[in-house]
């Protein structure tokens, strides 16, 4: 007979294979990347999380420049811990290494379609863990078959939220992984087993992403309450299993603190980026999401599998259950989806923030919830004819509400009415009578073909639809292909850091074309882009997406010369994505330069061309005559809420964008005055704020070469900071090109800041020959501590474990210690009759 832990093992790989199968079939549908010529890379999937893990395959490669605790080659120097704890942390990352770095884009999609089958596997493994408690509680009950599970745990896997909304969010996949496990610490909490075990689970959940393992959290300890309800043990053993439960969940929480608090306190110290008010959506939307083959942005995505849904609709009705259990579990799913709809819970969902995109991310935790309501409905047995009428008006009564609302086709309303009928049909097959034996096992092969047919085809059917709507709704970013193996050749040929830094150009690919190309740029897109950042090369002229969380290259001599830009990449915007990139070269200072004594602390002001004067501390700039700039000179715009194109008298037109807060335009350069009194001309109406500004390259040389006379006379880069020897006899303050993000310390003191960038003074009488600068993520220390204590607690309590085990080991072959109990055997589980 086969043995629990057996069964599981098979309910986990049925659920994955049916998940992998679907989830390919449905990419192969819409002929999606691998399987065809459209991209999967929308949104932030290609913007954020593509660049990203090639990061870490440079970092598992001993490639790239910097290390964990600090990014070299985003932002002109960030802190990458909080990047890290966001979006790489989850143990599935690590496969990114096993692929070829120019197929970083499949390495991405075979982890997220890896995700997603453990999440189906995971929850059957869950569902199934229930079998020892109803065997041994009630000898001779009903048992699901394994393959019932499974099936279940692929519904779960292919929750709407899972492939239209997570799929290219593959961080918040950990989250779908994480609700299962949790729930199976609570099974653990429960009985007392595991308490070494239990805190670790959890620790990894909230180490792989601590966003979505907080909602998981949340549902899983709404599960264990929900149990601990229906439990017979008197409210004192139940109080102690919430202690219990607390004590294991911060225990856990304690020892991810390493990652965790560097995360909080780099999102403290983020741009504030989009606000955003809470919106509820209209409930013939909500339950139009409830069909396959929807889409919506701004609607939850609660699409389940037809089998889960009408097992789910049909528990109220299911006399066989108990009135209390079809109460309380019933009365949890639909009070966690009332939840999703009002702004108190909502928040308490999203850890009091409202998203700044995609507002129901909690959705998973709804679906997670029908799926063990399902399974409830199949304790006692398969669901009577009553239950599945019942159920089955209650999903008609959805469909035709579902129909009024917006996100609601026709290919849905035909693919819900297919899943239903086919969902309906297998459970009332398994339920024909017949002589025990092949005949039987025979309608319980049709169940299952019908009911995995259901979910494949309904699933495949809505993956195939998100794939194509998500790249008429969203902006999308291309495969890597040989315009990426030009640009970052060229790159890698121009390298010299830390002599200079190389810029990937401001014509990107992704906002994060440092991290995806190679390189050291200002382009930085994350979660928590620093405040500091985002202010400091705004002064100065930058362009932003994103509402300043995408901070662009800025493409100018003068902030180059700043931040010791000397090679930088540049490809004809508009023009064949294949063409060859062109690389300028400059003569720049180097990466620590020293500015002279002086009484006043210099301050930002309105014009960008005069912040860069004073970070550059020489006037470079000549002031136009009526508005246009004498011959000779290049001519650069200021124009930063204006969206449409500027030229400069007959020269070809400059593309501004413009749209602030989200978009903001740069300082651009409209080329060089052939002739005096060149006007600069507008496609649309001029904008009212508007500055133009003519650079003298004579004066910025001479102010080069002076930074370099006076600058730092060699530097040394590593993982962890800068160290540089000065000229001797250097005054006033040193600057490092790099921005003062919180974590820099010099000296063993908190770094200075000098217009935005870490400065050090320097002694007056000229003896400071070196600046030594270090950099460690805010939060890290604390987060280190607490994380030591929590892992001596945990060792604590395995000694104490491993010490009550020796007391109540039994004798030598089976014999029973004195006064010792018989060991536990497992059940056998076997396909239900």
């Amino acid at each position: 007979m086969p043995t629990l832990e057996s069964v599981r093992g098979r309910a986990a790989a049925f659920a994955a294979l049916i998940t992998v199968t679907a989830v390919c079939a449905g990419d192969a549908a819409a002929r999606s990347f691998p399987f065809g010529s459209g991209t999967r890379s929308v949104n932030d999937l290609g913007n954020q999380f593509v660049p990203f893990h090639a990061k870490l395959w440079d970092l598992l490669h001993g490639r790239g420049d910097g290390g964990l605790l600090l990014n070299w080659q985003s932002g002109y120097g960030t802190a990458f811990l909080p990047d890290l704890g966001t979006y790489l942390t989850s143990p599935f990352a690590l496969l990114v290494a096993l692929f070829p770095r120019d197929r970083i884009d499949l390495a991405v999609y075979v982890i997220t379609v890896l995700k997603m089958a453990a999440a189906g596997a995971a929850m059957a493994w869950l569902l199934l863990a229930s079998v020892r408690e109803r065997r041994d509680s009630e000898p001779g009950q009903f048992a699901a078959p394994w393959w019932a599970a499974g099936v279940l745990g692929a519904t779960y896997a292919l929750c709407g939220w899972s492939v239209v909304e997570a799929s290219y969010n593959p961080m918040w996949l950990d989250g779908l992984i994480g609700l299962p496990l949790l729930c199976l610490v609570g099974e653990w909490v429960r009985a007392g087993r595991r308490q070494v075990l239990g805190p670790l689970v959890v620790a990894l959940v909230w180490v792989a992403n601590f966003y979505t393992a907080y909602m998981a959290t949340l549902g899983a300890v709404l599960v264990l309450c929900v149990q601990l309800l229906l439990a017979r043990e008197p409210v004192r053993a139940r109080l102690r299993v919430l202690l219990r439960g607390a004590a294991t969940v911060l225990l856990g929480i304690g020892l991810a603190a390493p990652v965790l608090l560097p995360v909080v306190m780099g999102t403290r110290h983020a741009y504030p980026g989009w606000r955003t008010e809470f919106e509820r959506a209209p409930w013939s939307e909500v339950f139009a999401r409830a069909l396959p083959a929807t889409y919506d942005f701004f609607t939850p995505a609660v699409f389940l599998g037809g089998g889960a849904l009408l097992l789910a609709a049909a528990l109220p009705f299911n006399r066989a259950v108990p009135g209390r259990e079809r109460l309380a579990w019933a009365g949890l799913a639909g009070a966690v989806a009332l939840s999703l709809q009002w702004g108190p819970t909502h928040l308490v969902w999203h850890a009091f923030a409202t998203p700044n995109g995609s507002p129901f991310r909690q959705t998973f935790v709804l679906s997670g919830l029908l799926v063990i309501a399902a399974w409830r409905c199949l304790a006692y047995g398969w669901p009577g004819r009553r239950a599945l009428l019942g159920g089955t008006g209650a999903l008609v009564a959805l469909g035709l509400v579902a129909a009024t609302g917006a996100p609601t086709g026709r290919r849905a309303l035909a693919l819900f009415v297919c899943g239903l009928v086919a969902a309906v049909a297998a459970l009332l097959v398994i339920r024909l009578p017949g002589a025990a034996g092949a005949p039987r096992r025979r309608y319980a092969a049709v169940a299952a073909l019908l009911l995995v047919g259901g979910l494949v085809g309904q699933a495949a059917a809505t993956t195939a639809y998100a794939d194509r709507a998500r790249l008429k709704r969203l902006d999308h970013y291309p495969t890597w292909d040989a315009a990426h193996d030009r640009r970052a050749a060229a790159v890698a040929d121009a390298d010299g850091w830390p002599r200079y830094r190389t810029d990937p150009g401001r014509t990107q690919i992704t906002a994060n074309d440092p991290l995806l190309l190679g390189g050291q740029g200002a382009s930085y897109y994350s979660s928590h882009t620093p405040e500091v950042l985002t202010r400091t090369l705004g002064a100065l002229g930058a362009g932003w997406t994103s509402n300043g969380r995408a901070v662009q290259s800025l493409d100018n001599p003068v902030v180059d010369a700043v931040f010791a830009v000397g090679a930088r990449l540049r490809t004809e915007e508009g023009g064949s994505p294949a063409g060859s990139p062109e690389l300028s070269r400059a003569d720049v200072p180097p990466l620590v330069t020293v500015r002279p004594p002086t009484n006043a602390r210099p301050q930002y002001g309105g014009s960008p061309f005069r912040n860069q004067e004073l970070l550059l501390g020489s006037r470079v700039y000549s002031s136009p005559v009526a508005g246009a700039c004498p011959a000779g000179r290049e001519v650069f715009l200021w124009a930063p809420h204006y969206y449409g194109t500027a030229r400069l008298g007959d020269a070809p037109p400059v593309m501004l964008r413009g749209d602030e807060p989200r978009w903001r335009a740069a300082v651009t350069s409209l080329g060089i005055a052939e002739r005096a009194g060149e006007r600069v001309t507008f496609d649309r109406e001029a904008p009212s704020a508007r500055t133009v500004a003519c650079l003298d390259r004579s004066r910025l040389a001479a102010a080069v070469d002076r930074m370099k006379q006076t600058g730092a006379v060699s530097v040394r880069v590593t993982d962890d900071g800068v160290r540089a020897q000065l000229p001797p006899g250097s005054t006033g303050t040193a600057v490092v090109a790099a921005p003062r993000i919180a974590g820099w310390s010099c000296a063993g003191r908190p770094a200075d800041s000098y217009l935005g960038l870490v400065a050090v003074p320097l002694d007056p009488d000229g003896s400071t020959t070196s600046v030594d600068c270090s950099f460690r993520p805010p939060g890290l220390r604390s987060g280190a501590a607490a994380g030591g204590v929590s892992l001596l607690v945990l060792l604590g309590v395995a000694a104490l474990s491993v010490r009550r085990r020796r007391r109540e080991r039994p004798g030598p072959r089976g014999l029973l210690a004195p006064g010792g109990a018989a060991p536990e055997l497992l059940p056998s589980v076997e396909p239900a009759p």
